[in-house]
């Protein structure tokens, strides 16, 4: 059946920023954008079409997507039927110790997870039931906790790579700086020389350095960068129009046009879905 496009975001009572989307596409095509924190999500019916890694994707249903802090990627259904999924997005603070502990390390630093598209029955099933507990709002505490342990151990178990710090090259350094200096200042009005000042880089080179490495421009990186503090700051009770003022848009109908591009529903939207 057609036109049935949803989406409902639920943000869990017990793990601090854990939020599971529950969405159904017809008609709907993500921008590209990178989340901050991790996302682990199941194709449940018919196909997910992506582009992630430098690399187009396709999932069926039965599939698990996992997308890593800052990795650049869109979304939309693919074939005739209905896409609909179930995507957990998990604070770094919240993995990375899990995380640690599960590999048996100090940190996480350069651990690189295989792959984007996986199938693997074990990590897909604490997937679902971790979306579960917090879709019905059910379970303590530590059903939920521990949901969110298995997602990550298995995470683990199904190995990786590391890239150590000394490998790093002088570009992805300059690049860094520039991103940090971007999230320093995202509630200021910031141009292009200053970024590419950051990065110690000329503002030419820099614009085409910045989207061969991560495949967006630096001014669609701001606004994504802008939008995941937003969105942030509504989950913590803010409204859509002191939000559109605070990081920088016109008005709250530019605002809600840049939301829905990467969260599907318009900021007012969401606030009332989490906040439920």
């Amino acid at each position: 059946m057609r036109n049935a496009t949803r989406f409902q975001f639920i943000q869990s009572q017990h793990v601090p920023g854990l939020t599971v989307l529950n969405a159904a596409i017809d008609d709907f095509c993500y921008d590209r954008h990178a989340h901050e924190e991790y996302a682990f999500g199941v194709t449940l019916a018919g196909r997910q079409d992506f582009f992630s890694g430098g690399q187009y994707h396709k999932s069926p249903p039965g599939h698990v997507i996992r997308f890593n802090p800052e990795e650049v990627h869109d979304g939309q259904p693919g074939g005739e039927h209905t896409l609909g999924y179930s995507m957990l997005y998990v604070p770094t603070a919240q993995v990375d110790p899990l995380l640690a502990e599960a590999l048996g390390r100090e940190n996480t630093s350069g651990f690189r997870p295989p792959g984007t598209l996986i199938q693997d029955t074990e990590l897909r099933g604490a997937i679902l039931e971790l979306a579960r507990l917090v879709s019905l709002e059910t379970g303590s505490c530590i059903d939920q906790e521990n949901a969110l342990y298995r997602v990550v151990a298995r995470t683990a178990q199904l190995g990786g790579r590391y890239q150590d710090e000394p490998g790093i090259r002088r570009p992805d350094t300059l690049l860094q700086r520039a991103k940090a200096y971007i999230h320093a200042h995202l509630e200021q009005d910031i141009s292009l020389d200053e970024i590419s000042q950051a990065a110690h880089l000329s503002k030419y080179h820099f614009v085409r350095l910045f989207r061969r490495h991560y495949g967006i421009t630096p001014h669609q990186y701001v606004i994504n960068c802008r939008i995941n503090a937003a969105r942030r700051a509504l989950s913590q009770g803010a409204t859509a129009s002191e939000v559109a003022l605070r990081f920088g848009f016109a008005d709250t109908s530019h605002f809600n046009r840049r939301f829905k591009r990467i969260y599907a529903v318009t900021p007012s939207q969401y606030r009332r879905d989490i906040a439920r």
